[in-house]
């Protein structure tokens, strides 16, 4: 799953996790990436979540 965005909420990569994938790549950068990165910690198996650290686009 890739998001341009970050995803800020854990929720959002549950519904993903859910659904079958199996990684996750955006820019990171939210105060509670934590949330997202323990969803894929505790997620059976486990996710790989990747940072980029840019986005691709400007609003």
């Amino acid at each position: 799953m890739v998001s341009d965005a970050f995803f800020p909420f854990r929720d959002g990569v549950e519904v993903g996790i859910k659904e079958g994938v199996t990684g996750i790549v955006h820019p990171g950068g939210s105060e509670r990436d934590f949330e997202s990165i323990e969803a894929c910690n505790e997620a059976d198996p486990q996710v790989t979540m990747v940072f980029t650290g840019q986005r691709a686009f400007k609003h």
